[in-house]
């Protein structure tokens, strides 16, 4: 079904095709998309699934002349990388911007300017039951000193209530948190973001009223949800709705330190130039399919920066980041503007 902005409302039926089959297929394109190692194995379900989705839409929304979708999906497929569906000449992210909402009647569409806002960044690069994140140091500082305006925590002083004083001090329009954070079956307890030494669960999310203050934009740069999950999925989705933020940017799987590194390093610098977020995203994901980010000689490069990457990721010689793997995980909820 397809809304249009005049108020259309457009059914197209999918025939021919049972539930069991779909979830088959998102099944297929997720563990194959999150397979670099198999380049083009996504390929045919990527296919299939934007015949199912997006084809028979195609003649409306030429017609409508749409440049944003915004989907509002069901369980099971929350956790698809839509932005990877394809054509057989093109991804979806080439067509168009993109964004998920949980609920229209929960989103605030309002437009802010991005260019305003301060950006309040903090992350941890070591753990004590965790991966490494080696590179969020370099993302940190970044973010907040060289492509924005704003203050960062690492490690020792990234704490919930570090968080807690600087969101109340109203000077934070976007809040950066380069950490892991899970989003588990069952209830809103097993869901966190891990801080230095403490985790912040959905239910805690729930009761921390980012909205007072208000935030634009929540960014977490190294989350990750059960693919395929229904419930881990509502907790994914559902955390813009629960954090009372905007819009929440965050990755359907946990993408490699240096990609997670280039598409965020790239995202801000385009919220910069067009400050919309679906806009920003999705010039930064095309960077990456095109090649215009890249690792080279222990450097991230783009097409305005060349960094220096830290240990161990700077004996990295050469790496591609055009795979999906890298980019397409990455997912707007709540308000694409």
């Amino acid at each position: 079904m397809l809304v249009t902005p005049s108020g259309q409302v457009i059914r197209q039926p999918v025939t021919g095709v049972t539930r069991e089959q779909v979830l088959s297929t998102v099944a297929q394109f997720q563990s194959t998309i999150t397979n670099p190692r198999r380049p083009s194995a996504y390929r045919q379900p990527a296919q299939q699934l934007y015949q199912w989705f997006i084809q028979p839409l195609k003649v409306a929304l030429n017609a409508a002349k749409i440049d944003t979708l915004v989907f509002i999906v069901d369980g099971g497929l929350r956790s698809v990388p839509l932005a990877a569906l394809y054509d057989g000449s093109e991804f979806l992210i080439e067509q168009y911007h993109m964004g998920i909402m949980p609920s229209l009647a929960l989103s605030d569409t309002r437009y802010q300017d991005m260019t305003q806002q301060r950006v309040l960044a903090m992350g941890a690069s070591k753990f004590t039951q965790q991966n490494p994140l080696p590179a969020v140091p370099l993302e940190l500082s970044v973010i907040a000193d060289r492509l924005w305006q704003g203050d960062s925590f690492l490690n020792e002083t990234f704490t919930v209530k570090q968080l807690q004083e600087a969101h109340q001090s109203g000077e934070f329009g976007i809040i950066h948190l380069a950490t892991h954070a899970n989003f588990e079956t069952g209830t809103l307890g097993n869901s966190y973001i891990q801080f230095w030494q403490d985790q912040l669960t959905l239910d805690q999310l729930k009761e921390f009223n980012f909205g007072d203050p208000p935030i634009e934009l929540l960014v977490l740069s190294a989350c990750r949800t059960a693919l395929g999950d229904r419930e881990a999925e509502l907790g994914f989705a559902g955390a813009a709705v629960l954090a009372q933020v905007k819009t929440v940017l965050g990755s359907l799987w946990e993408v490699s330190d240096e990609g997670t590194l280039g598409l965020m390093t790239r995202f801000y610098e385009q919220l910069n130039r067009v400050p919309l977020k679906a806009k920003a995203i999705r010039e930064a994901q095309l960077s990456l399919l095109r090649g215009e980010v890249y690792i080279e000689k222990g450097q991230l490069v783009t097409p305005d920066n060349r960094l220096l990457l830290p240990q161990p990721l700077s004996t990295l010689e050469e790496q591609s980041l055009e795979h999906p793997y890298f980019w397409s995980g990455f997912t707007l909820i709540g308000s694409p503007w």
